[in-house]
């Protein structure tokens, strides 16, 4: 299918996909989006839930006693990724990122995004090359803060059983892909959690509510980004909590 570089309402770019009139992002602006649904209402609300502390040790350094796993469905072109890792060094948290993704962004798309200029921060141009051009499969520490597994594989073979504090659910809409928002798919979803683990993305449809209320996740909507107006946040809460 045809793809094209679009720049959305924030100044940043995504890839559109003319046949279904759909994008990796949202074109009311990329990078507000992906703060706002997986940095605002995923990360940070994670964080300040579980109530982290943080140690200062005798050399003055403030370590986290805490880290957090998070899997990203639909790692696309790597922002999620991006702004999460620069996310990593603010909140003193050590990130295990994982990024599944069927059909990989091609090298000379990834050269038309601007994302790491766009957000104007240090180490976003360099970080941005290297999420890229690390291999696929293996474990890269990106950082002391941020490691890196990129999955090529499709979302129906994720098998992992209570593995991850928090999942970026970033695939394609139901609309042009409505198999990836099953039953089947978040059921995967919800065991792939640990007890009290979140899942958010930036739909709201009615019928991805359903699928995850009926696997047993608790599903709240919340203010989506801009160009929406909600979105949905699903926790997958333990026994001990439901008691």
């Amino acid at each position: 299918m045809k793809r094209e570089i679009i720049i959305t309402a924030d100044g940043s770019t995504t890839i559109h996909i003319p046949k279904w009139n759909e994008q990796y992002h949202s074109k009311h602006g990329a990078i507000q989006e992906a703060y706002h649904v997986f940095i605002k209402y995923g990360l940070h609300h994670l964080w300040n839930v579980n109530e982290l502390t943080i140690d200062v040790t005798s050399s003055g350094v403030e370590k986290s006693n805490k880290d957090l796993s998070i899997l990203e469905i639909g790692f696309g072109t790597g922002l999620n990724a991006l702004i999460t890792f620069l996310e990593s060094a603010k909140i003193k948290a050590k990130i295990d990122y994982v990024g599944v993704e069927g059909y990989p962004v091609s090298k000379d798309e990834i050269e038309l995004l601007n994302y790491a200029s766009e957000l104007n921060v240090p180490k976003a141009v360099e970080t941005f090359e290297l999420i890229h051009n690390i291999l696929w499969e293996g474990k890269h520490q990106l950082s002391e803060k941020f490691s890196l597994i990129k999955q090529h594989k499709f979302f129906d073979e994720i098998e992992d059983k209570e593995a991850f504090n928090l999942i970026y659910f970033d695939a394609f809409g139901a609309r042009v892909q409505p198999e990836l928002w099953t039953e089947e798919i978040f059921k995967r979803m919800y065991d792939a959690l640990k007890d009290n683990g979140v899942l958010v993305t930036y739909s709201a449809k009615g019928s991805v509510r359903r699928a995850m209320q009926s696997v047993g996740f608790s599903v709240e909507k919340l203010p989506g980004p801009p160009g929406k107006r909600e979105m949905l946040r699903a926790i997958k809460c333990s026994v001990s909590s439901m008691q």
